[in-house]
Parts: C-alpha cells; sequence; structure tokens
C-alpha cells in the first residue's frame, strides 16, 4: 500500500459504540489461567490501519494521530450477564464456503467459554424475523453444531432482499436477545447499521455484531474475508481442467468464468496459483475486444505461436459490452449481471469462424458449485477467529461492529466505515502487476 493511497484512510473514525460500562469479571478465564496462557485484550492495543513507516513518521511530524483499529479479543470485563443472556445469529445474501464454520465457532465459544445457553438460530436470513413468512426459529447448541464443519451451505439457510428494519427490531425485542451476530455480506451490513440505528432511537440495550461474508474478497477496509481461499482453492481446479482441455486440441481455448461482481481478486489470485493462464479479465481494468491491440486479435496471436490458450474472465468484467440490453435487479436491489462468458465464448467462436480458422473452445463456469462447497482448511481455521473474536466482542457490549482481519490482525471495524463501500483491485498495484508478469498480458485497449 503506498503513501498516497493510504490518505483516504485519515478521517477514518474508528471508534466502536458501546451498550455501557463493562463491570461483570469475565468468565473465559476461570479456573484456566494455567491452560490459557494469553490474558485479556485491552481496548488501548491497536492496530495500525497502514503500518508503513513512510505514513507513520509523516503524520508523526504534522503531529496527527495514526488511524489504528481496536485489537479484537476477549475483554477483562463484561458487559452482559451470561446467565440472563440471550443470543442471536442470522446469515444472509448468497451462500459461501465458511457459514457452518462460523456458526459452530460462535456457538461453541457462547456455550463453553461464557456458558450462554440461550441461543437461536434464525431460519432463512431477514424473513426469519419478519412474522408473515413463518420460518422456525432453532435453538443451537454444541450437540447441534458440532458436526456441521463438513457440510457445504449454512444450516440457518439464507434469503435475499430487504425486510422492515422495525419488525425486525420488534423481533429481537420479543425474544429478549441482547446479542445479534448478522454474518453477510455488503447488503447485510448495510441493514445492521439501519438496525443498530433503530435500537439506539429506541434505546434498547442489543448488540449488533457483523461478520462480513464476501466470497470476492471485496469488503472494504478487510483485508481477507472467509470463504475467499476454498473459491482460490477451487477455481485453480477449473484452471487446470480448461487447461487440460486447450492443450489437447489444435487451436484449443479454455474458457473459466469466475466469481467477482465488481472486483477480480479471486480471478486475479487464482491465475496466480495456478500459471497457465494467458488472459485474465477483471472488472477494474478496460479491454477492447476488437481491433489490433484488441483481446479477440491476441487470442489469434497466442494461438499461431502456442496452439492454444486459457482465458479467466471475473463475472463483472466487460459489463460495457451489454450497454444497449436493459439493466435489471434481484430482490436485494443488486444489479443483476449480463453473462459475460457465455458471451466472450459466442463471440470467440464468431470472430475465429469468419476467419475460417478451426478452434476448439471449452468452456467451464464453476460459480455456483464453489459456493455451496464446505470451507478448506485455512478458511476453517480463519472461521474459527472470527466467530471466537465476535462473541468477545458482544459479550463486551460492543456494538455496530464487524470483526474483520487487517495487517495479520483480527480488529473491530466500525459498521458505518465498511458498509457500503467496495474493495477493488489497483490497477496499479503489486497484484495486478504480478498478473500481468505471470500471464505475459499486454494492454487489451487500442490506441
Amino acid at each position: 500500500m503506498s503513501f498516497e493511497n493510504s490518505l483516504e484512510f485519515i478521517d477514518i473514525d474508528t471508534t466502536i459504540p458501546v451498550l455501557g460500562e463493562a463491570k461483570i469479571p469475565s468468565p473465559i478465564q476461570k479456573g484456566k489461567k494455567d491452560s490459557l496462557p494469553h490474558v485479556f485484550v485491552s481496548d488501548s492495543q491497536r492496530i495500525l490501519i497502514d503500518a508503513s513507516m513512510e505514513h507513520t513518521i509523516a503524520l508523526v511530524k504534522k503531529g496527527e494521530k495514526c488511524p489504528s483499529f481496536e485489537l479484537a479479543g476477549p475483554r477483562e470485563k463484561i458487559f452482559f450477564d451470561p446467565s440472563k443472556l440471550k443470543c442471536a445469529l442470522v446469515t444472509c445474501g448468497g451462500l459461501c464456503p465458511g457459514l457452518n464454520d462460523i456458526i459452530r465457532s460462535i456457538v461453541l465459544e457462547l456455550f463453553y467459554g461464557y456458558s450462554v445457553k440461550n441461543i437461536y438460530g434464525i431460519k432463512y436470513g431477514l424473513q426469519g424475523f419478519i412474522p408473515k413468512y413463518g420460518h422456525d426459529i432453532i435453538e443451537l447448541n454444541p450437540g447441534i453444531v458440532g458436526d456441521i464443519l463438513n457440510m457445504g451451505g449454512s444450516i440457518l439457510g439464507s434469503s435475499r432482499g430487504p425486510q422492515d428494519i422495525d419488525e425486525i427490531v420488534d423481533c429481537l425485542t420479543r425474544l429478549n436477545i441482547g446479542i445479534l451476530f448478522m454474518i453477510g455480506g455488503d447488503g447485510t451490513l448495510m441493514a445492521a447499521s439501519k438496525i443498530s440505528d433503530l435500537i439506539a432511537k429506541r434505546g434498547l440495550k442489543i448488540s449488533i455484531v457483523g461478520i462480513p461474508k464476501t466470497i470476492d474478497n471485496d469488503i472494504y477496509l478487510v483485508a481477507r474475508s472467509f470463504g475467499f481461499d476454498t473459491a482460490v482453492d477451487v477455481a485453480t481446479q477449473a484452471i487446470k481442467g480448461a487447461h487440460n482441455e486447450a492443450e489437447g486440441y489444435p487451436n484449443g481455448i479454455g474458457l473459466i468464468k469466475l466469481m467477482g461482481r465488481y472486483s477480480g481478486f479471486i480471478a486475479a489470485t487464482a491465475s496466480l496459483a495456478q500459471q497457465d493462464v494467458n488472459f485474465v479479465l477483471i472488472p477494474e481494468v478496460d479491454i477492447h475486444l476488437e481491433g489490433s491491440n484488441g483481446l479477440l486479435s491476441a487470442i489469434e496471436k497466442r494461438l499461431k505461436e502456442r496452439k492454444h490458450a486459457v482465458i479467466v474472465v471475473a463475472e463483472g468484467a466487460g459489463q460495457k459490452f451489454f450497454q444497449q440490453k436493459e439493466q435489471q435487479r434481484d430482490t436485494s436491489g443488486n444489479i443483476k449481471l449480463h453473462d459475460i462468458g457465455q458471451f466472450l465464448k459466442d463471440r470467440i467462436m464468431s470472430y475465429f469462424n469468419e476467419k475460417n480458422i478451426d478452434v476448439s473452445l471449452k468452456y467451464i463456469d464453476p460459480s455456483y458449485m464453489i459456493r455451496s462447497l464446505p470451507a478448506n482448511a485455512n478458511d476453517s481455521v480463519f472461521c474459527g477467529f472470527l466467530g471466537r473474536d465476535a462473541v468477545h466482542a458482544g459479550m463486551a457490549g460492543k456494538t455496530k461492529l464487524i470483526v474483520g482481519h487487517w495487517n495479520n490482525h483480527f480488529v473491530h471495524v466500525p459498521l458505518e466505515a465498511s458498509a457500503g463501500k467496495r474493495k477493488k483491485i489497483n490497477p496499479k498495484g503489486k497484484l495486478w502487476s504480478t498478473v500481468l508478469e505471470s500471464t505475459g498480458q499486454d494492454s487489451l485497449i487500442n490506441g
């Protein structure tokens, strides 16, 4: 991260709201001081947002504070009385590897770490709070979640679309919920922020703790999101298959469409993990199809030189090619992307047919298979940290935050600092420049 890019972080307010003074001694170390060598984390322990020496020295010379996040972890004093506390969990939006790992780690930490026995799972996302849908609420305990690590999806189910915030808070009040853990992407985090605001307006003591979920790894101020490692892992298998298919035929072309609505992190990272890719197309970098420097001409040149080519495209790339088509939205209000993978397949085949060049093109789209898989080992460990630190934050009475990963630490990020914003690949940064080095890909822009 360059010094210039870090300037955007200077004015970020990283204060985490609290419901009140934490006065109750935490039970998690009781009788375990010899077996648990780590002690407690204090609010004064901070993680710099930008850890570069250049940036830090510059701010110190100006007499300004270096922006930093609270370090996540257990606090010595907690706000809620575990014997009387009721907690709820909800998973929202699209499926993602690791959802069940998050649920399991939250439930086990509440049950065994803090002796919280009243834990509820809200079924089918935000719909579960709304009476008209009639969804059941399930009780969660170690027996229910003990074996869910190897299951894909979410045992709580999910749904898309906004729901009435007043009705959600009414439901929380009826159930006497003290902490709500919301696991979801950008839309869920924005809903969490609105729920927190209404709770504060009503003067209620309910903590809202978010765990950011996006397989695309595009949550702002979160260096890594769960499910991303698994997505890259599986995507590399698709690249291997596409490369084998392409090499097996004269003028073979392997075309793989990967997830990434607005950010190309999966496409870029998978292409570095499995370096058989010749062209990587992401939303952050413009391309031309036609012309001497366009993609089609580049593929033709590649086939003449090496007899095969592998192309990875993120689902959000090249949406400009559909400008004449009507734009639709899903139930959550997200723009429905046009299918760039099928478009490129048809256009590539048409281009070579017009030139009377025989090609063998194989198109692979593993997106939905990836979303519903169980987490791999790295993601499972990562989810365990996220879930436990979410519990520690909620028990301490902190609210309106997400638990994120930043500069190799788990931290508390204010909802307002992250929700509604998006992390993207810097076209002039190290990740993208390394992709270009790995693939040998030139600029696909004419002129």
